[in-house]
């Protein structure tokens, strides 16, 4: 390659960008300075994918936690942040840094996060949507949405977001539902009503446009990433009963499809959909009780129940599933957990949050390049365990 010495071995292009294929971002970040051809390497799809498919190959698996601390729950008081989990062996999924979004800091219920997907998220919170991707440490704000609202409307709330990509036209989307709510007739003395509008946003384009409101309504902030090949789905609810709303990336079109038959009602379970190693699983777990039992379902054609996880004592919800089955769990003390089922070990990884404000994202790295801001600009704070001063 150009830049190396006449005194250092040659090494065809394609080897070197191979091992580099194989390199955390954290180091091909600072290679970059290596020479030109390799800072312009580094920006090809062609290197951009391979090293994507080679950590999705061996499952090199990265951390986050989104966590919150603060005086009083659901307060412009509370801080909402993210934690980088360390997944070395021994390591316990020790805190190795804790980071701080400034564009979220004055939100309600900030973040909530949809993905990962190629190893980006999404992260919302009412009409503020931002792209991160955490490896390499860019940070895109989505503009504003320019759909038109009806005429008379008093307000607009942001309902529930999907972040996907189309393969057919290698670009991210982002798809929200929003209900407008009309003043009151005060003449009449109606009361006031509203509708239902859904839009679309592209990567490619980087605006917003309106697209058809499907039949059925979505509910719920996603616990788990429910971005699985192609398709985002919901749980929903129709005119009289519940089940899955889903929507293709590629033809931008919603469908349905049923819940699975777990012999239980809604009122009495959580019902939470996730992506089981490339399906669609939902996992069932009941709503009271300090002593629960986890239920796994995957769709592959039709639902069939993959495994049942009885008994497991001073638990509250799932959070997640880590490499060879062991299940994230918050405890009852707000504590996170780590369940495994082989051997029945419930390992507490002592880090805090409040209760029901824990988020675990597994991702793998990506190079995918999302035209932002870089951490530093955004004024990003990334914090190491134990380190009080602030370093972007």
């Amino acid at each position: 390659m150009q830049g190396w010495s006449k005194s250092s071995i040659e090494l065809p292009e394609a080897v070197i960008m191979d091992i580099l294929s194989k390199l955390p971002v954290k180091s091909l970040i600072r290679f970059r300075c290596v020479s030109k051809s390799w800072c312009s390497s580094f920006q090809t799809p062609h290197l951009i994918s391979k090293h994507h498919h080679n950590n999705l190959k061996n499952n090199n698996l990265n951390v986050l936690l989104k966590r919150c601390h603060g005086v009083h729950l659901n307060t412009r008081d509370d801080i909402h942040y993210f934690s980088a989990l360390s997944t070395e062996e021994g390591q316990n999924f020790s805190v190795e840094e804790n980071i701080h979004l400034p564009f979220f800091e004055t939100c309600w219920f900030a973040p909530i996060v949809s993905g990962p997907c190629n190893g980006l998220l999404c992260l919302h919170d009412r009409d503020k949507v931002a792209l991160w991707n955490p490896s390499t440490r860019e940070f895109k704000v989505l503009p504003k949405s320019s759909v038109q609202r009806p005429p008379n409307v008093d307000f607009t709330s942001y309902g529930c977001l999907g972040f996907g990509f189309d393969s057919t036209t290698d670009d991210y989307k982002v798809v929200r539902f929003v209900t407008n709510y009309f003043k009151e007739d005060e003449d009449g003395g109606d009361l006031g009503d509203w509708n239902h509008q859904v839009e679309l946003y592209s990567f490619n384009t980087d605006s917003w446009k309106e697209i058809s409101v499907p039949d059925v309504q979505p509910y719920d902030s996603p616990l788990f990433n429910n971005y699985i090949n192609g398709f985002y789905y919901w749980p929903a609810i129709g005119d009289s009963d519940y089940l899955i709303l889903s929507f293709d990336m590629a033809n931008e079109k919603f469908s349905t499809l049923p819940l699975p038959e777990f012999g239980g009602a809604l009122a009495d379970y959580y019902l939470k959909l996730l992506d089981f190693n490339g399906s669609l699983g939902a996992i069932v777990y009941p709503r009271e009780g300090t002593e629960k039992s986890f239920d796994l379902w995957v769709m592959n054609g039709s639902w069939t129940r993959e495994f049942s996880l009885q008994s497991v004592p001073g638990v509250e919800r799932p959070l997640g599933f880590w490499k060879n089955g062991e299940l994230f769990l918050e405890g009852s003390n707000n504590i996170l957990v780590l369940f495994d089922p082989a051997t029945l070990e419930l390992k507490n990884l002592g880090i805090h949050a409040y209760p029901g404000t824990l988020q675990l994202i597994a991702y793998v790295e990506s190079l995918i390049p999302i035209n932002g801001r870089s951490e530093h600009e955004e004024r990003i704070i990334r914090q190491l365990a134990g380190d009080t001063s602030n370093r972007y």
